[in-house]
């Protein structure tokens, strides 16, 4: 409490002087141009810029948290968190440049991913002659895949470089649409079902439910804790579900999807455990982001080498 009440008069006295210290805070000092002082310091910069919508209020919180967490450095104590969330330092325009730029990195290993079982599928393994289309039964199912998960990166690139209310809540739909479907992947796929009855009867309920949830953040309460107990389960039981099929089957992949499965749950578990950030610019969270990248290149890798098995089995049969 002695924390938050110090913090607050920090931020009021920044906001009325636009001074902290012996520095002062741009964004609350009134423009040399003639425009009204009370106008949010956004809308006076590049429109590279404005988007971030930095003012004064938000400048003289992190430069109050900082400073805070500057003085608790000093007495060797470790840090706490500000409005609901660990302090991280900025780097230029970015407001969580590790974060940000490990997501951007995820988002590249996607995209390679996704290119190459699409070239693999086009233009290395057969197609049925009659209709140019994969043997693959799943293929149609990966392109969605790959497509929510390029998204769901792009937007925690987006949101970790400038935390906003609509960039939090793209970023929270985005990763909340795209392991829901995973989950319905890792049904669909440990099922092994094919048919279109049995696909739609797996999906329906698990879309209804994650697009009731995604209305519910962006239209009702945009309530994270809820969000991540929710994305907790989702993941978990698909881990699971993945991890359990490994187990009984003899796919030639099944270390990969076992160790992306243990690596999955233990992405979880550290995420859940929030742990508390170092050098102000690694937390548990970036910690996560940094495994989701060579988990992301090992799925592609089993996605390809699952086609290519299915698609030799198919052909085999048809001999």
């Amino acid at each position: 409490m002695a924390i938050a009440s110090c913090n607050r008069s920090c931020v009021e006295e920044c906001q009325r002087t636009g001074l902290l210290k012996e520095h002062s805070v741009k964004h609350c000092v009134v423009p040399t141009d003639d425009q009204p002082a009370d106008k949010s310091w956004y809308a006076h910069e590049p429109l590279y810029l404005q988007w971030k919508e930095w003012n004064c209020n938000s400048e003289c919180r992190y430069h109050c948290m900082m400073e805070r967490e500057k003085e608790r450095e000093e007495l060797r104590l470790g840090p706490v968190k500000y409005h609901g969330k660990w302090p991280l330092k900025r780097a230029s325009v970015f407001q969580e440049p590790l974060s940000a730029a490990l997501s951007a990195l995820t988002l590249l290993v996607q995209f390679n991913g996704w290119l190459s079982f699409f070239l693999m599928l086009s233009y290395k393994l057969p197609l049925r002659p009659e209709t140019h289309e994969t043997y693959y039964e799943y293929t149609g199912l990966w392109h969605i895949y790959g497509l929510l998960a390029m998204n769901s990166w792009f937007w925690s690139a987006i949101y970790h470089s400038c935390d906003t209310e609509w960039t939090e809540k793209l970023y929270f739909s985005s990763s909340a649409a795209f392991l829901g479907y995973s989950l319905i992947l890792a049904i669909l796929r440990t099922a092994n079902l094919r048919d279109e009855a049995s696909r739609v009867m797996v999906a329906a309920p698990i879309l209804a439910f994650v697009t009731t949830h995604i209305l519910y953040l962006n239209f009702y309460d945009l309530n994270k804790g809820l969000n991540t107990k929710v994305c907790t389960v989702i993941s978990i039981a698909q881990l699971l579900l993945w991890a359990l099929w490994s187990a009984i089957t003899r796919h030639t992949s099944r270390l990969k999807i076992m160790f992306v499965a243990i690596g999955g749950v233990l992405s979880v578990f550290l995420e859940a455990y929030d742990v508390p950030p170092r050098w102000g610019y690694v937390d548990g969270h970036a910690t996560c982001l940094a495994m989701a990248i060579p988990l992301s290149y090992i799925w592609w890798s089993f996605a390809k080498e699952d086609a290519e098995m299915r698609t030799a089995a198919i052909m085999k049969k048809k001999r």
